[in-house]
């Protein structure tokens, strides 16, 4: 038998951390050997991290991984002049360490799994230096046009700062990077139009899997959690960012909720649509992106924004205590929403309002998800959403039963399937 080959993988941010840039690695981890790949994985350290931990995380990563932790600068010095990234934080620790490791053992591919961009200009240096290929994983738009004419309260923090950073670092790592990974076609297609020189490198579409034993692990473990939904009520509950790029899903989702109330206002009362972890802000500094959009459709009383985030498995346990489930689509054509996965795990009504070019509608329907909709072209789409909500106030919704071959396809064991063959074909040629 041939010896496996060796994937370093650069993930700055990692479990305990609970960061959704590093789930398709953690994911993956325990898959990689099958599929003839030897991973070994280089993060910071997780008190260098300002992200919310969940030790959980830990559970579900083989003990056999190799994982190697560097060290990042204080926040609260570079914070001051502008660099509060971790990956900026931590470029100096992972060059050292990186070096070292490639002078100690042969790697066949690098690869990059984060949306901590700025570190993957480290692998045209290391490409030059140890002839190493690398790949990145594009799990997000990094050097993006989407806020430039966006009102400035809806652009991201600092974002004339690293706009510009990221027009001068994205050509550095993309120009000589050997293949792509994504989650969307579209960010591959936008990539290699804008750099001519990867227009003929391998890429690929991979979505995020479906992690099973997560559900496990959140069940098991449910006395951690504490409960936040009201008892008494048809919840509803979205877990994930909020953020005014979702106002056109939730306004075609809100103006059929204060209908349905206007309609039969004592079917209706009992509906209670949770938005819970919309802010990146620390605890208690978070702004309320949904709330506020509620108040203007009238039906605040109906809909509960909690802006800090929850650990991962509080995330899972909560969507199984749930009534039903809502994913609002962002207006970007490309967003996949990755959270989709484990909400198709927990088997809850799921009601899905996204933009009609989403690539996540493609999935869902693969999966004969039966209330998945587009918001703009989807003419339909008011009197379906009108009974997804009177069915669940009514509580007649089933279990939801999911086709059979999607579930599989869409796995993260196939998932981390498909990666080993595209790590095959990148370093094939």
């Amino acid at each position: 038998m041939a010896d496996p080959k060796r994937v370093l993988i650069i993930s700055p941010y990692f479990a305990p951390s609970n960061a959704a840039d590093m789930q398709r690695v953690r994911m993956s981890l325990p898959y990689f050997k099958q599929f003839g790949w030897d991973a070994a994985v280089v993060v910071v350290d997780d008190q260098y991290s300002e992200m919310l931990k969940d030790e959980l995380l830990q559970q579900s990563i083989p003990a056999a991984i190799h994982i190697y932790k560097v060290a990042a600068l204080s926040k609260k010095l570079t914070g001051k002049v502008g660099l509060g990234s971790l990956a900026l934080r931590s470029m100096w620790y992972y060059l050292k360490k990186v070096n070292q490791l490639l002078r100690q053992t042969k790697y066949d591919l690098i690869y990059f799994s984060t949306t901590q961009f700025q570190i993957t200009i480290l692998g045209n240096y290391w490409k030059r230096k140890f002839k190493v290929p690398y790949i990145i994983d594009v799990q997000d738009p990094w050097h993006s046009d989407y806020y430039k004419n966006k009102p400035k309260s809806e652009q991201p923090a600092k974002y004339w700062f690293s706009y510009r950073l990221n027009k001068y670092l994205e050509p550095v790592a993309m120009n000589h990077v050997d293949g792509l990974i994504s989650v969307s076609e579209g960010y591959i297609d936008d990539l290699k139009a804008r750099y001519p020189a990867i227009k003929n490198i391998p890429g690929v579409t991979i979505p995020f899997g479906a992690f099973s034993p997560d559900l496990k692990i959140a069940t098991a473990n449910e006395q951690q959690f504490k409960p936040l939904l009201q008892p008494g009520f048809k919840n509803i509950v979205y877990v994930g960012r909020g953020g005014a790029d979702m106002h056109p899903a939730l306004s075609a989702t809100f103006a059929v909720l204060k209908s349905c109330i206007q309609a039969d206002p004592d079917l209706f009362k009992t509906i209670r649509i949770y938005f819970i972890g919309t802010s990146y802000a620390p605890a208690g500094q978070g702004k309320q992106t949904i709330l506020p959009l509620a108040k203007e459709f009238g039906i605040e009383d109906h809909v509960v924004e909690i802006t800090d985030r929850i650990s991962y498995y509080h995330t899972l346990n909560t969507l199984q205590q749930a009534d039903a489930l809502l994913i609002p689509g962002s207006d970007d054509p490309n967003y996949t929403a990755s959270k989709i996965y484990p909400y198709l795990l927990t088997h809850k009504p799921l009601l899905a309002v996204f933009h009609s070019k989403s690539p996540a509608l493609k999935v869902l329907a693969e999966y004969d998800a039966p209330f998945a909709y587009s918001y703009d072209e989807d003419k339909n789409v008011q009197i379906k959403i009108a009974d997804f909500f009177k069915t669940v106030a009514l509580g007649n919704m089933p279990e939801q039963h999911y086709n059979a071959e999607a579930t599989n396809k869409y796995s993260a064991e196939n998932m981390t399937k498909q990666q080993c063959l595209f790590f095959d074909e990148v370093i094939s040629k």
